[in-house]
């Protein structure tokens, strides 16, 4: 009888505990600005974990940044190693396999090109068609291996441009940290793209609003949703080219640089909406749709049960098509 008595006893106190704990869990909110983009990170825990989401961001922007003088992948860019760090490792593995899967439309080693036309650290005349011909003798990831940890080039002049995936993975990495510290329900955003596990503050599934392209003359910091989806261990990116733009001539180019032509992308395809179960795979694929362009996506994507795709695009009126695959679609909230 003693015996049992003091197991009850026990047991009551580690229920106690436990339920201390749950008590204490409340939702976080950290946001603040990063890469000069917007980040927004909800998590249920019972400490702020403010700290290392910051040194997470200080790790990447010191790996993975072109924009970085000092970072690892600036040192590979120009020679001065040709060691690569985890994150570097990830996202050339990433696009690796996004690149085989696109026919070649995402590739990192645009960087020479993103800077000729003017999007990248360096700006100027616009490029000459013999100088795109020119670069594009050394842009593709053909021309790059990754031997251990080490990246090879053939040509000295292959740069990389990771910009287009590595807010993805600082999501994935935000996640992942998140989920070390025992949060199971958290929303991560940096700059549109979103990673969510569990459930928000009113105990429902995450709901992820979805911008519509903004009109000509827009500052850039209207936004309309064009439709909201939910998500539940799920991550989708966005890539348009109606926010990043350049005028010349009358015309609009846009940051997408197709890594095939060399060529500023200009279409009807206004944006791309790619959900995905990692961040990084969600970003790489929106971008090489944007230079798939909207029929060659619709094609590759009506089928695909993994990804889900929703492609923004206008007419020769001037209104907006909106296309969703079956996955995509299932996650739309009515």
């Amino acid at each position: 009888m003693m015996k049992a008595g003091k197991y009850l006893m026990m047991l009551l106190v580690v229920l106690a505990t436990v339920s201390c704990k749950h008590q204490n869990k409340q939702f976080i909110l950290n946001e603040g600005v990063v890469w000069t983009t917007e980040y927004h990170i909800k998590y249920e825990a019972s400490a702020d974990l403010n700290d290392s989401i910051q040194q997470l961001f200080k790790d990447i922007d010191e790996s993975a940044s072109a924009f970085n003088k000092q970072s690892r992948i600036t040192l590979i860019n120009d020679n001065k190693s040709d060691e690569a760090d985890a994150f570097i490792v990830k996202l050339y593995n990433k696009a690796l396999e996004v690149n085989s899967a696109s026919g070649g439309l995402y590739d990192p080693t645009v960087m020479p090109l993103v800077n000729a036309w003017g999007f990248g650290y360096k700006s100027g005349e616009l490029p000459t068609q013999a100088q795109i011909d020119s670069i594009l003798q050394f842009v593709g990831l053909e021309h790059t291996s990754l031997q251990g940890n080490r990246i090879v080039k053939d040509d000295p002049r292959v740069q990389f441009d990771f910009s287009s995936i590595a807010k993805g993975m600082a999501c994935d990495e935000v996640a992942a940290m998140l989920e070390r510290n025992g949060v199971e329900n958290y929303m991560v955003e940096i700059g549109g793209e979103v990673v969510t596990r569990g459930v928000n503050p009113t105990g429902q599934q995450w709901h992820v609003s979805i911008d519509m392209p903004e009109p000509d003359g827009s500052n850039g910091a209207q936004h309309s949703s064009a439709l909201v989806i939910t998500l539940d261990g799920q991550a989708v990116a966005t890539s348009g080219n109606y926010r990043k733009y350049k005028e010349s001539g009358g015309k609009k180019l846009s940051h997408i640089v197709n890594p095939k032509t060399g060529g500023s992308e200009t279409s009807n395809l206004l944006s791309v909406s790619i959900v995905a179960p990692d961040c990084m795979s969600a970003d790489a694929w929106a971008t090489a749709c944007m230079a798939l362009g909207e029929e060659k996506t619709k094609a590759m994507m009506e089928g695909n049960d993994k990804l889900g795709v929703m492609t923004i695009s206008v007419d020769a009126h001037g209104n907006f098509i909106i296309w969703s695959n079956k996955r995509f679609a299932d996650l739309v909230v009515e």
